[in-house]
């Protein structure tokens, strides 16, 4: 359906623009489409191996330091089919194989769209290809047993551990991201935890303190990642003339990261 017609009269006559719009809907419940921000391809980024991560368009929360905050809204999204990612995925199945790699979904928040994700992950996990979920775990519930069924691992962000900084970071609250990791805890799901280290913001060594409180008991943790805190994304937020209130901070000392990777490691962890 390509064209397009003018709104109907006071019959309230649905318009072509109508019928796309309920197709689109139709097809996105369904799973069988996306909204898409971007695709990339790298090696050890998103997970183990060369990978072909989706960047999924939209995101509930609003972190301060956010990289990408042109994927915040999914109407800025590009409408993508299941098969045509499939058929992207297909050929670098050869490449996944040879290094170990596989298909990561990220965003924005990718479980907005979790219809999509779960349909996309039981067709990667059929053919044998490592899939990873990059989520910050706020919107866990939406996360289906059948999508976890079909995930080989979830790339966990979590962002501090105290609730008010939690608050303060992401515009949201703490508290699903601990229930999310408890699940993923009670299954078994293999998890990378991710933490960024912003000075001045997530760096306080109670906020650390309590993320490692959090994240120790989950056995099912592989690894803590500790992201250093960069200014790469702030051309971005310069371009959708956004209020960017990390101007003056600058990236974590090396001291300040050892610090922060020495909690982690104090118990236990396995840390990057």
């Amino acid at each position: 359906m390509s064209a397009v017609a003018l709104p109907s009269t006071s019959l309230g006559m649905p318009t072509v623009v109508d019928a796309e719009r309920s197709e689109e809907f139709r097809a996105r419940r369904a799973g069988e489409l996306a909204l898409v921000h971007s695709w990339d391809l790298s090696t050890s980024a998103d997970g183990p191996g060369t990978r072909m991560t989706l960047f999924l368009s939209g995101c509930p929360l609003r972190c301060q330091y956010c990289q990408n905050p042109d994927t915040w809204f999914e109407r800025d999204g590009i409408p993508v089919r299941l098969d045509d990612i499939v058929a992207r995925v297909e050929r670098y199945e050869s490449v996944f194989r040879a290094t170990g790699g596989g298909l990561t979904v990220s965003g924005g928040e990718p479980l907005l769209q979790p219809h999509f994700i779960e349909r996309l992950f039981a067709i990667c996990r059929e053919r044998g290809i490592h899939t990873a979920l990059d989520t910050s775990g706020f919107l866990g519930a939406r996360a289906s047993d059948a999508l976890l069924d079909a995930t080989s691992l979830v790339l966990l962000d979590v962002k501090s551990g105290l609730p008010d900084v939690y608050r303060e970071t992401t515009a949201r609250e703490l508290q699903p991201t601990i229930d999310f990791g408890e699940r993923l805890h009670a299954r078994g799901t293999p998890a990378w935890v991710r933490f960024v280290l912003v000075p001045g913001l997530t760096d306080g060594w109670d906020n650390v303190e309590a993320v490692a409180d959090l994240v120790a008991p989950w056995t099912n943790v592989e690894r803590v990642e500790v992201l250093p805190f960069h200014q790469l994304g702030r051309s971005k937020w310069d371009r959708l003339d956004r209020p960017y209130h990390l101007v003056d901070t600058r990236s974590p000392e090396p001291e300040l990261v050892e610090r922060v990777r020495g909690q982690f490691r104090a118990r236990g962890l396995t840390v990057f």
